[in-house]
């Protein structure tokens, strides 16, 4: 009797930890498959770092082909062009196809930067951090930047829904630009759709809003908030602050001579746009279980499912999706195809637990929100110079996990324990 198949779509932070747990939790049961559009593993946390040069790309990437075959699991990186859902199919780019009996789609988001006018690295005048790729070209900028150096604008634009990046990033320039002894010879403004400084599309944890506008106001970094970028040229982004129900209050016209803006993201061709599967941005509608309640047998996580923002603000803004967060939801995807072999309904649900560590280089700020969508139950942030350390130690940890193959030691279990972070509802 021919075992199920159970493919994973997408190889970064979720997707790759996903079929090493799934792997683990069938014992046997089916056959896992990962499909991808790359070799290697990015560490995308890691990614600012790599755009001031603290880091090489290659210190933050993963070979990945032989850790799979190692586990057992199927791997291809020809990459998926479109999942025809109702026939349980992933059409490949070089047209084959894969069947599967489970699909668990962790493609994470697709770059929004053509919504906007002159925006991002390709063709726009912005640089990024999203994609290791782009961190490196971001660096080359940077370079070529502190040869001349002038104003800087940093920030996330409307629709964005990853906001930790952009004030790491503000403050890690900061930190670079004093160590070379020309902080004083560039002005910095920080630009977000968001309601206020530290709202980080989660409506604040703790006081990150008193602990972000200190570290801005400490590093002459002024800010706009409510911001909607218009459009960019060549050494000006024009900005518009938004009044409450949706009228320009103001326009700014921000020179610079370096900017990284984070994008707002949607959801990857490959899925987009198929009845039932995602919302209008393309995200992966699932139930509490991980589960589209359409298809029954595609499960999701990470960056492409869809959340619903945590209310209504002037310009929109998204709900960002944490390691940590996209962890549990792995834990429940893994144990719910295990009741499913079982002939069993599955009924673990991830908490949506969120532990971040924003690194500034000499400092940063962690949070911890249980759950991550307010209200919560814990909901605290502090700052110091442990957090860098503990954003490094967390890098090489999780870059071990990815190359043993290994989704959670003993010893991560153990310690989250003791924090009293659950990755499962219970």
């Amino acid at each position: 009797m021919q075992k199920p198949k159970i493919v994973v779509l997408g190889a970064g932070l979720g997707g790759t930890i996903a079929a090493y747990e799934i792997q683990d939790a069938v014992k046997g049961r089916a056959d896992v498959m990962m499909v991808s559009d790359t070799e290697t593993y990015s560490f995308i946390p890691s990614n600012p770092w790599v755009a001031v040069r603290w880091r090489k790309p290659e210190a933050i990437q993963v070979h990945l082909p032989p850790i799979f075959a190692k586990k057992k699991i199927g791997f291809t990186a020809i990459g998926a062009k479109r999942l025809h859902a109702t026939e349980k199919r992933l059409e490949l780019n070089d047209g084959t196809s894969v069947n599967y009996d489970y699909l668990v789609i962790c493609t994470g988001p697709e770059l929004a930067f053509d919504e906007i006018e002159g925006f991002g690295p390709h063709g726009g005048h912005t640089v990024s951090v999203c994609k290791t790729d782009h961190a490196s070209m971001a660096a080359d900028a940077f370079d070529r930047f502190v040869e001349n150096p002038g104003p800087i604008v940093v920030g996330a634009v409307q629709g964005a829904s990853c906001y930790g990046p952009a004030y790491e990033f503000a403050l890690i320039l900061d930190t670079e630009l004093r160590r070379r002894k020309i902080r004083d010879k560039v002005p910095m403004t920080f630009v977000t759709a968001e309601p206020y400084v530290g709202h980080l599309g989660l409506d604040g944890v703790g006081d990150t809003k008193g602990l972000l506008e200190s570290k801005l106001r400490d590093r002459h970094i002024k800010w706009i908030t409510n911001a909607r970028v218009a459009k960019v040229e060549a050494g000006m982004m024009h900005v518009e602050e938004i009044a409450e129900g949706g009228a320009v209050a103001k326009t700014h016209d921000l020179p610079f001579c370096y900017s990284m803006m984070l994008p707002a993201f949607r959801g990857v061709a490959a899925v987009r746009d198929i009845p039932g599967l995602t919302n209008p941005r393309g995200f992966i509608l699932i139930d509490k279980h991980q589960r589209n309640p359409v298809f029954p047998e595609i499960f999701s996580l990470g960056v492409c499912v869809a959340i619903p923002p945590t209310g209504p603000t002037n310009v929109p803004v998204g709900v960002p999706k944490t390691g940590f967060m996209i962890e549990s939801m792995v834990t429940a995807t893994a144990a719910n195809l295990s009741s499913i072999l079982d002939g069993k309904e599955p009924t673990a649900e991830a908490t949506w637990n969120a532990v971040c560590l924003a690194d500034f280089g000499d400092g940063g700020i962690a949070f911890v929100a249980q759950p991550q969508i307010p209200p919560r139950n814990v909901n605290w942030a502090a700052s110091g110079k442990w957090v860098h350390f503990a954003k490094i130690g967390f890098e090489k940890y999780f870059l071990r996990k990815v190359r043993k193959g290994e989704s959670e030691p003993f010893y991560e279990k153990l310690a989250m324990q003791v924090m009293g972070i659950e990755k499962l509802r219970h």
